[in-house]
């Protein structure tokens, strides 16, 4: 049988890799792409400019192909299919026989008729050539637009704020971004969202012509209006590649479009067509998770098989520019079919709406935007009709207590959790009886569930720990997998073994080159364990930006600085030394919730200088950009308030400078108030001291922020010395015992026995390991050293701050300030 696949895109290589995997003798396997790269996730395609490489993108290599027998013909596009001989004929004039042809053309993006359009400066944003050109060409532009509000829109607009131009404009024709999954009120807070980014939307824009002259200098509205630019990239939808069905006389749809039936077969039966460039029941689906599903199809209807494409579930969920946006069922239903709740929070950014039956039973149809943690709940209770809690409100807030609300144990077993790869639950927790699956990879591995948009993977893991726990099986909640070790087993491995980098880490524990997600772990334990200045040869590559350069990077590439001011007391001189420095070099500048004062716009070589002066004056660094101890906030106290029982303000310094510089899994925030009115608001910290009449009363595993949270009283009455030491191994078995990017909130409500348990093991020492964590703690304490003192002192730390290495102390050219509120900011901070 001999096969031939016109195109080598996503769902083209789905088609060959599920073909491949069926064994039916005598196949010969033919693949023509028009790229010159193997196939690659588009899906994926904006983090290229995150750092992503083809490699990282890639969906299989080159060896792939020769080891499964397939053929593969790249940068030979197809130019004739000849239906009665069967033959098709390529761009190199060489024709090959087929009996069976699938064309998977895919599309291509639609450039609207504006006059000026064919200008340079004018991008389409589609393939992996795209990219390379609109990368060659962003070093020249300051300001961008990006035609087209739709998914891939907004991923150009992120693609342009990653190129470092924050000057981006997003152009929508509709009245709305994202017409087709959001509603307008769930638009608004997306709107708002990305204006916080940087990006400016301009909705109800009907753009008649591209400014400039040979290159673009802008467009033009047909309300007269104009919008100047030296970048456009158009992002306007797509269009079916149908030509080659046209040629040969096929029928395609009067918008564009293969036409076949449920088989993917068109109007000839020898030629299949999937994906983009396939029209079925008048629909072309622009997702990739339908077009696995066209393959699957075809695939069994040459296996001898059975079954039929009937249309797809076009729910969809992505991180769109670092904001979770999700539609599903039917988002826009209403009226008398349906009624609806709608949550919204405009001062979270966050929208939920959900459709439901008139009678309650059963969902229809939502939005999510903000927070889409529910989504793979909600879409399958959407899905498998399931019923739906007493009080529907119950699936987009926090169920109330004795609320019924569904969990992945009500799915029945054939509930579709992987849409992309066609898996189910009963897929997956057959892997897991028959091969032994006991890893969110191991699954990935046995059944593809995740590997395609990665938006079920979530779920994967709840119904892997839900099964594993239901079978009495040990959960071993590992890193990554480059390490089959949890967080806290890890953090002892390397404390028994004394290894002091990452790759001495990976070697003896670990497996191959490690990733996003293990680095900083193991980053985050090595300064935990041995409290080693962060800029340490062996360990700066695997921090991220903000520990790396000992401060936290803003829009537009600029730094903020923050100096340590304990417990919020400053003396006049020093405060004299901040304005001095924040004029100096221009710098916006800001007081903070913590009482400190922030100095915005910094550029990576003046950081060295900044904090020489700031070290002379007696400030050192406030670690605003670690996983660390950030602020000991305090009230004004015993000194000068009428109400203060104890003198707060030097309690706060005594602990700010005992705690200083300490890494954990997440920050760490603490204040000290010298009353119960609690003006330091303690009880929002992650550790808070509040002074009675007999002494000090210790709350731990408050939270403030997005997920407000009390913090719980651990001992009361407690004198100075016994109050530090219960935090000590308060903060000890915290960095021993979370879970990478835990706060101390979430690390208790998953602790069994709660604020009991953890009373029992700092006060009671439950475990008779307290002696252990106060003798750790005071070593890392004594260790202490400032890292912007380490920098200054350095000459070959302070080479790391030149903007170029053969040009040291050269600023960016390309970095402009202008004026807010009578400051200096830097433009697109």
């Amino acid at each position: 049988m001999k096969v031939v696949v016109i195109g080598n895109g996503m769902v083209g290589y789905k088609f060959c890799e599920k073909l491949i995997a069926k064994s039916l003798p005598g196949l010969e396997l033919t693949v023509f792409g028009e790229e010159m790269f193997p196939a690659y996730d588009r899906v994926h395609l904006s983090e290229y400019f995150a750092g992503k490489t083809l490699a990282d993108l890639s969906m299989t290599e080159f060896s792939w192909y020769a080891d499964n027998d397939v053929k593969l013909e790249l940068g030979n596009p197809i130019v004739r299919i000849d239906r009665t001989q069967k033959k098709i004929h390529s761009f190199s004039g060489a024709e090959t026989a087929y009996d069976y042809l699938v064309m998977a053309t895919g599309s291509a993006p639609f450039i609207p008729a504006i006059p000026g359009i064919d200008k340079e400066g004018v991008f389409a944003y589609r393939t992996l050539e795209d990219l390379h050109l609109i990368q060659r060409h962003a070093p020249l532009s300051r300001k961008a637009i990006v035609i087209g509000g739709g998914l891939l829109g907004l991923e150009a607009a992120k693609a342009m704020l990653d190129l470092g131009i924050t000057d981006t404009h997003v152009v929508e024709f509709a009245p709305r971004l994202m017409p087709r999954q959001l509603d307008h009120n769930a638009s608004v807070i997306l709107q708002q969202k990305l204006s916080a980014l940087g990006i400016t939307c301009h909705l109800n824009k009907n753009t008649i012509a591209v400014l400039g002259n040979e290159s673009v200098r802008g467009i033009m509205f047909s309300d007269g209006s104009m919008l100047h630019a030296d970048m456009l990239v158009i992002s306007a939808g797509i269009k079916p590649r149908d030509e080659l069905a046209k040629a040969c006389e096929l029928p395609v749809g009067h918008r564009g479009g293969i036409i076949v039936n449920d088989l993917m077969q068109t109007a000839d039966p020898s030629i299949y067509a999937i994906g983009e460039c396939a029209l079925h029941n008048n629909m072309i689906y622009g997702l990739v998770a339908p077009g696995y599903d066209m393959a699957d199809t075809v695939v069994a209807h040459l296996s001898g098989a059975s079954k039929m494409f009937c249309g797809f579930d076009m729910s969809t969920k992505l991180k769109l520019i670092g904001i979770d946006v999700a539609s599903f069922g039917d988002p826009f239903i209403g009226g008398e079919e349906a009624k609806t709740i709608v949550f919204e929070d405009s001062h979270n950014g966050i929208y939920k709406r959900i459709n439901f039956t008139p009678d309650g039973k059963q969902l229809l149809g939502g939005i999510l935007v903000g927070d889409a943690s529910s989504y793979n709940m909600l879409q399958q209770v959407c899905r498998n009709q399931m019923t739906l809690p007493p009080d529907p409100m119950d699936l987009i807030i926090k169920p109330r207590q004795g609320s019924s609300m569904a969990g992945v144990d009500a799915l029945p077993a054939d509930a579709l959790v992987c849409s992309c790869e066609n898996v189910t639950k009963a897929d997956l927790t057959d892997a897991m009886s028959a091969h032994g699956c006991e890893t969110v990879d191991a699954l990935k591995k046995c059944t593809k569930a995740g590997t395609g948009c990665g938006g079920c993977v979530p779920m994967v893991k709840d119904i892997l720990l839900h099964t594993m726990k239901q079978q009495g099986r040990y959960i071993r909640n590992v890193i990554c997998e480059h390490f089959q070790y949890s967080r806290q087993e890890l953090f002892d491995l390397i404390r028994l073994k004394e290894l002091k980098d990452f790759d001495a880490v990976l070697d003896t524990y670990g497996k191959g080159d490690g990733c996003e997600i293990c680095r900083p772990v193991v980053s985050s334990l090595l300064a935990s364990l041995w409290n080693e200045i962060v800029l340490k040869k062996e360990n700066h590559t695997s921090q991220d930006t903000n520990d790396r350069f000992l401060a936290n990077i803003q829009k537009g590439g600029t730094y903020s600085v923050v100096p340590r001011i304990p417990g919020g007391e400053i003396t006049p001189d020093k405060l004299i030394v901040i304005g001095e420095v924040a004029k100096k070099y221009n710098l916006y500048t800001k007081i903070t919730g913590g009482q400190r004062i922030d100095l915005f716009g910094a550029h990576v070589s003046d950081l060295p200088l900044m904090w020489e002066e700031l070290i002379a004056a007696g400030f050192e660094s406030g670690h605003a950009y670690g996983k660390a101890l950030r602020t000991v906030k305090s009230c004004v106290g015993s000194t000068w308030c009428r109400f203060g029982l104890h003198d707060s303000v030097s309690y706060a310094i005594r602990i700010e400078e005992r705690y200083r510089g300490l890494r954990a899994p997440h920050k760490i925030k603490s204040a000290v108030s010298g009353c119960i009115r609690e003006c330091a608001e303690a009880q929002s910290k992650d550790f808070g001291i509040i002074a009675t009449e007999k002494g000090w009363n210790l709350y731990v595993c408050g939270n403030g922020g997005s997920k407000p949270q009390h913090a719980l009283l651990l001992a009361s009455d407690l004198d100075s010395d016994t109050c530090i030491r219960y935090i000590d191994r308060f903060l000890m078995f915290y960095i021993r015992t979370a879970d990478p990017l835990a706060r101390t909130a979430t690390w208790l409500n998953k602790m069994e026995g709660g604020i009991d348990y953890l009373r029992n093991v700092v006060v009671n020492d439950s475990l008779g390991i307290c002696g252990q964590l106060e003798q750790e703690m005071q070593a890392l304490v004594d260790s202490y050293q400032c890292e912007w003192k380490q920098v200054v002192d350095s000459p070959e730390l302070r080479k790391r701050f030149n903007h170029f290495v053969n040009a040291p102390g050269e600023k960016d050219p390309n970095v402009q300030f202008e004026t807010l509120r009578d400051q200096k900011k830097a433009a697109g901070w």
